[in-house]
C-alpha cells in the first residue's frame, strides 16, 4: 500500500474541509483532503442551503425539553428522540437539558453571532469574487406564522437578534402576503430578516471543489481512515484505505462521524447525529420568492432557478441510515397547510443527512492540548453551510500561527472537560 506525504491533511471532504482547503490554498499550504466517499455528499448536499445569521441561537432554550418529551412518540414531530438506552445520546440529552435557561441561551447566542456574520460576509466575498456557480441571492429570508399563539410567543426572538446586533422586521398579515404570493391566506404574521441569503448547496459545495482542484490542492474521494496514529504529542500518521498519510497539519473536519475517530485520540465529543429530510423538486409554477420558514411545522423552503426543495426536521435516532417515510411525508404536509403550491410537478430528490449536533450548539474548532499539529474544524450542527466560509479562514489563522480573527475560546474542545 502506497504512502503519502502532505503538507496540511484534512480529514473529510464536507463543506467544512473543502472551505478550509480553501482558504489554506489562498495562504500558501499545499493540502490534501480524503473522504471516505464523495465530496460534498454528507449533510451539506440536501439543506435546504439557506445562509442565515437569523439563526445564531441555539436549539437549547427553555422549554424545548418539554415539547420534547411531549413529542417522545409522536413520529413526525418536528423535533423527534427516538427512545435509546445508548449513553452516549443519554449524556449528550443531559449536557442539553442543562443549557435549556436564558443565560446559556444567551451567552451562546452572543458567541455564535459573530461567526454567522462574519462567515455570511465572507460568502458573498466568495461567490463574488470567483463567480462561483451556486444560484446565491441575497435577498433575505422570511418566517411565516399561522397561529396567533406561536407568534405571541415567539417576542424574544426578535429581542434575541437584537442584542447581537442582527437586523430583523416583524410584519403583520398583510406584509407578510404581500411579500410572498405563494402563501395560502390565513398567515398571522412573520418575521423578515433583510440579513440572511441563499445558494443551492451542492453546487456551492461542488464550486468550492473546483477552485480547490484548480489551485493545486489535491481531493482523493473513496478513502475510509481506518486510524490515526499519535506519536511524541503528534499526529504521525492517519492510515487509509488508500493507503498511509503522513502530515505537518491534520485538520479535523469529520462531521458527524467525528465522535468514533476522536476517541483513539484521547478526544471525547459530544456530537449526535441529527438527523434531517429534506424532498427536492422542479419548480412549481407558483413558486415562493423568499426562503420561508413554516414556523409551526419548523419546515424551510428554498427556491431556486434550477430547482425547490422543502427541508428541515431534527431526528435524533443515532446512525439510522433509512429514509423514514413518516417524516418525509411531514414535510409534505405542512407545506400544503402554508402553499398554494406545496409541490413541485417533478420529485427529483429524497434525501437525508445527519447533522453533527453538539449540546451548545457551538462548533468546535481550534489546537488541541497535547496534539501539537491538530486543528480542529466539526460540530456545526445546522448551519455547516453557513459557518463554512468563516470556519475556512479561522482553521488557516489557526495553523499560520499569527493569531485569530475571532475569539476561538467559545469554540474550544476543552470547554467539554
Amino acid at each position: 500500500m502506497k504512502s503519502h506525504d502532505a503538507d496540511v491533511l484534512i480529514l473529510g471532504g464536507g463543506v467544512i474541509g473543502l472551505a478550509c482547503a480553501h482558504y489554506l490554498l489562498a495562504a500558501g499550504r499545499r493540502v490534501t483532503i480524503i473522504d471516505q466517499g464523495g465530496v460534498g455528499r454528507g449533510s451539506s448536499h440536501g439543506n435546504c442551503g439557506t445562509l442565515t445569521p437569523s439563526h445564531a441561537m441555539p436549539l437549547a432554550m427553555p422549554g424545548v425539553v418539554g415539547t420534547a418529551i411531549r413529542w417522545l412518540f409522536k413520529r413526525d414531530a418536528p423535533l423527534r428522540i427516538k427512545p435509546s438506552l445508548d449513553p452516549a445520546l443519554l449524556r449528550w440529552l443531559e449536557a442539553f437539558r442543562r443549557r435549556c435557561n436564558w443565560d446559556d441561551f444567551s451567552a451562546t447566542t452572543a458567541a455564535k453571532a459573530p461567526l454567522l456574520l462574519r462567515s455570511a460576509d465572507l460568502i458573498a466575498e466568495l461567490v463574488q469574487r470567483e463567480k462561483l456557480d451556486c444560484e446565491y441571492r441575497a435577498e433575505g429570508t422570511l418566517h411565516v406564522f399561522r397561529d396567533e399563539k406561536a407568534l405571541a410567543d415567539s417576542l424574544w426572538y426578535p429581542r434575541t437578534l437584537a442584542e447581537v446586533g442582527i437586523a430583523v422586521e416583524l410584519l403583520d398579515p398583510a406584509q407578510v402576503e404581500a411579500m410572498e404570493p405563494a402563501l395560502k391566506p390565513g398567515t398571522v404574521g412573520g418575521y423578515f430578516n433583510p440579513g440572511d441569503a441563499q445558494l443551492r448547496p451542492d453546487r456551492y459545495v461542488a464550486e468550492l471543489a473546483r477552485l480547490v482542484v484548480e489551485r493545486g490542492g489535491q481531493i482523493d474521494e473513496q478513502t475510509r481512515i481506518d486510524s490515526i496514529e499519535v506519536e511524541r504529542g503528534r499526529i504521525s500518521r492517519t492510515r487509509t484505505t488508500n493507503g498511509d498519510y503522513s502530515a505537518r497539519e491534520v485538520v479535523f473536519a469529520l462531521g458527524a462521524w467525528s465522535p468514533a475517530l476522536a476517541r483513539p485520540l484521547g478526544l471525547r465529543l459530544p456530537i449526535q447525529p441529527g438527523k434531517g429530510y429534506s424532498i427536492t423538486y422542479s419548480r412549481p409554477a407558483l413558486c415562493p420568492r423568499t426562503p420561508l420558514t413554516l414556523k409551526e411545522a419548523s419546515v424551510c423552503v428554498t427556491a431556486w432557478d434550477s430547482g425547490y426543495r422543502l427541508g428541515s426536521t431534527m431526528e435524533f435516532a443515532g446512525y439510522d441510515s433509512s429514509l423514514n417515510r413518516t417524516r418525509l411525508d411531514a414535510l409534505r404536509r405542512s407545506a400544503a397547510i402554508y402553499l398554494q403550491e406545496p409541490e413541485g410537478p417533478t420529485m427529483q430528490e429524497e434525501w437525508y443527512g445527519w447533522r453533527p449536533m453538539t449540546p451548545d450548539d457551538l462548533p468546535i474548532l481550534g489546537r488541541v492540548r497535547g496534539i501539537d499539529n491538530l486543528c480542529m474544524a466539526t460540530g456545526h450542527g445546522m448551519l455547516g453551510v453557513t459557518m463554512s466560509a468563516a470556519t475556512g479562514q479561522l482553521v488557516s489563522e489557526v495553523i499560520a500561527g499569527t493569531g485569530t480573527s475571532l475569539d476561538l475560546a467559545p469554540f474550544n474542545v476543552a470547554r467539554f472537560g
